[in-house]
């Protein structure tokens, strides 16, 4: 039997359970590789966004610049003009300074701004050229780019107590050397010029932030909204200045995370259910092979049982028949073993029936109210000759005043029969074989004990399957049709008992039949 057993689970394994591997495996490298994939297109996407803020600061500044370049151009025509077109610009933004000079040092310094108090203007002047000197490598590039005709903003840090962002360019029409600024109030640019921007792009999908420093927050296109930016890029026209952006409700790696766990559950899920699904077929399969088997074993062995009366019956009426016994002692004899032997096939041949009508659900029983002690007396008087005969210490213990119970008289005397023929083959050299009967609060029982070679634990929750029979110790030895304990647990169920089963190897079995009391039934 386990050999096509072995080789039904091999099969299984190599057509079924590891292509679902290698499948699995491929997902989740896929399902990784997929994941990883939109988040890199995730971040690209807010990149482009933060890339596209700094584009819009730039392109505000720029404004303000060709502005001043016109301004000044027109200066030269009209210079009346100028300072109405400059106070404009102010009034219109958040710049604090507007100045241009001849060179580094601030010759010739003309600057246009908000501030009216004298000491502020000069301590503007001085600020603003300690900031070049810091930066004359800066400028240098400045008047670069601009000899290759592009007007370039550089962004450097303010003067303190008079503005907090300062914007260099060259202007337009001037001599080599002559260099323009704007100071502007840093958080008022972030609110008034970038604030609109970045409502109009977060479109309440996503929060973007600027932050001062570090982590020091200034604007938030949702103040109510406290979620962390994932992606934070440096504002180029404003020095220690960042804009980061976050998505509302969950974060993409926790998006990813989510879908990459969502993904490993329904794999592994399905692989379950497929490795359950091929774990009850190859169980169906095995039990069907096991069940063959049996079957196969039950013929040889009905067989054998019926070959063996047959044979006896056969060969004393062939004997008798012939005229070969001569003395009427031995003729009695042989009648004996022709009675013994047709009771015999009579017992097989209604074993098989019986279970031939449970198998059909034609099985019927008649309850009545009835004495247990009196049954059972019945068989031990039936087979006490026999066992004695056989060399068993055959006895039977009865309960005195055992309360009625409702029983197939002739159906529980057939499951008795079974236990005690069960315990005389498997007796083995202990011919000993006791039958009690008893009280065990609610139910009246008979058990059948032995002392012979027992049944193993691991056989005990098969031992009342059809067909099934032990295979240790001399069971091999032993005839039988593996129906007797089948058809005992079927009429205990008929009759709402229950049978139990103790017993280990080398130390016998007892078999507990418990019948309800009426009262109960």
């Amino acid at each position: 039997m386990y050999k096509p057993v072995k080789k039904i689970a091999l099969i299984l394994i190599l057509a079924i359970l590891l292509p679902v591997v290698f499948l699995s495996v491929y997902e989740l490298s896929s399902v990784n590789e997929n994941e990883r994939l939109i988040e890199d297109t995730f971040n690209n996407q807010l990149n482009a966004i933060l890339f596209s803020v700094n584009q819009y600061t730039e392109d505000v500044v720029n404004g303000w610049v060709n502005k001043i370049n016109s301004g000044l151009l027109e200066k030269n025509l009209k210079p009346e003009n100028f300072r109405s077109a400059i106070e404009k610009l102010q009034s219109e933004n958040p710049i604090n300074v507007i100045f241009t000079a001849d060179d580094l040092t601030l010759g010739n310094f003309s600057e246009f701004d908000s501030l009216k108090n004298e000491g502020t203007r000069e301590a503007v002047k001085e600020g603003i050229k300690k900031i070049l000197g810091q930066n004359t490598q800066k400028i240098k590039r400045l008047y670069t780019y601009k000899r290759g005709g592009y007007t370039k903003i550089e962004a450097l840090p303010g003067v303190p107590g008079c503005f907090t962002g300062l914007m260099i360019f060259i202007p337009d029409g001037g001599a080599e050397g002559k260099i323009a600024g704007i100071g502007i109030s840093t958080e008022d640019f972030v609110r008034s010029k970038m604030g609109p921007k970045l409502q109009e792009i977060s479109g309440g999908r996503m929060l973007i932030s600027v932050y001062k420093g570090k982590n020091i927050p200034v604007y938030r296109t949702d103040a109510a909204f406290r979620t962390e930016a994932t992606q934070k890029r440096p504002i180029w026209l404003l020095p220690g200045y960042s804009l980061g952006i976050a998505l509302k409700g969950a974060t993409i790696e926790e998006l990813v995370s989510y879908r990459y766990r969502l993904s490993l559950i329904l794999v592994i899920s399905v692989n379950l259910l497929l490795i359950a699904g091929i774990w009850l077929v190859f169980r169906s399969i095995k039990k069907e092979i096991r069940l063959a088997q049996i079957k196969s074993d039950f013929v040889s062995n009905v067989s054998h049982e019926l070959r063996t009366p047959l044979a006896l019956i056969s060969m004393y009426a062939e004997t008798l028949e012939m005229g070969r016994v001569k003395t009427e002692e031995k003729k009695k004899e042989y009648y004996g073993i022709l009675s013994q032997e047709a009771v015999r096939l009579s017992r097989i041949v209604n074993k098989i029936l019986s279970f031939s009508q449970i198998e059909a659900g034609r099985k019927k029983y008649s309850f009545k109210e009835s004495d247990l002690n009196e049954v059972v007396q019945e068989v031990f008087n039936t087979y006490r000759f026999h066992m004695a005969s056989s060399g068993f210490n055959f006895t039977f213990e009865p309960e005195e005043k055992l309360p009625g119970v409702m029983l197939d008289c002739e159906a529980v005397g057939q499951a008795v029969i079974n236990l005690i023929d069960n315990a005389a083959k498997y007796s083995g050299d202990k011919k000993i074989i006791k039958v009690t009967t008893g009280k065990d609060q609610e139910y009246a029982f008979v058990e059948v004990r032995d002392e012979g070679i027992g049944i193993s634990q691991e056989d005990h929750e098969h031992i009342f399957e059809k067909f099934f029979r032990v295979s240790t110790g001399d069971v091999h030895n032993v005839k039988g049709t593996g129906l007797g304990l089948t058809l005992v647990k079927h009429i205990m169920e008929a009759h709402a008992g229950k049978v139990t089963l103790k017993s280990r190897l080398g130390e016998g079995s007892t078999f507990r039949l418990s019948f309800p009391l009426i009262k109960n039934n």
